[in-house]
């Protein structure tokens, strides 16, 4: 089973901090395969809490608080996990950028994600700008941050921004159930091998193509000769 981790319905400093802690400790879980980003009373993550905005309102507060999220957030779609955000309900804002820290996304059928940032007199700043450019394109990030545009899952699969719609508005645990299903076509298999799937792949995607390539090599070299390569061996398995 997947490992899970559930935002609170608003981002407070204290949400921001427990991110980061549950960050950590996935760091260290050697034997993860999967993650699934979910939230909590049927709502993904509604943005920041404006009280808590208002109490770092000073540029320099805003700045660290900016520094901290690109890291931590850079750091969760680093994780050899392959990761799922589960989007039901609302993803607003902050709450949005925090899905495209995850490699895919899932949405139930009455889910919204948007970037309502202008509306705030702002921009992302926890690189959700720069990361949902990669995942959508120029000219559609710049239709979702202008525009502040909702998307609804038709809206999101047409974009690439969502990789499936849950056929209905389901219970949170049915939902789950759902997502783990979906993300089990990705994580069957041998963990050590899907950590490096995911490793080469964030390396193709971060790294200029000298390093990604020498990258690749170094991480090919973990697995050949492993286990489960033995394994596949030994079974004489045929492609299919």
């Amino acid at each position: 089973m997947p490992s899970q981790y559930c935002p609170a319905v608003s981002f407070a400093g204290s949400m921001m901090i427990e991110l980061e802690e549950r960050v950590s400790e996935l760091e260290t879980w050697t034997e993860g395969k999967g993650l699934i980003v979910k939230g909590s009373a049927g709502t993904f993550c509604s943005g920041s809490d404006l009280n808590a905005v208002r109490a770092t309102s000073k540029p320099e507060d805003g700045m660290k608080m900016c520094m901290f999220m690109q890291k931590t957030l850079t750091r969760l779609l680093r994780l050899p996990l392959i990761s799922v955000a589960l989007v039901e309900g609302k993803a607003l804002g902050g709450g949005a950028e925090l899905t495209t820290a995850c490699d895919f996304r899932l949405m139930t059928s009455d889910a919204v994600i948007q970037f309502v940032h202008k509306h705030m007199g702002l921009v992302p700043g926890w690189g959700g700008a720069a990361r949902l450019v990669q995942i959508v394109g120029s000219q559609n990030a710049l239709q979702l941050l202008a525009g502040a545009k909702k998307v609804d899952p038709q809206l999101g699969r047409q974009i690439g921004l969502v990789d499936e719609v849950l056929s209905l508005s389901l219970a949170s645990e049915n939902s789950l159930m759902e997502a783990e299903k979906w993300l089990s076509q990705f994580t069957k298999g041998s963990a050590p091998v899907i950590r490096a799937v995911k490793k080469v792949v964030v390396s193709g995607r971060e790294l200029p193509l000298e390093e990604a390539l020498r990258t690749e090599k170094d991480i090919f070299g973990t697995v050949w000769g492993g286990p489960a390569n033995l394994e596949a061996l030994a079974r004489k398995t045929k492609h299919k």
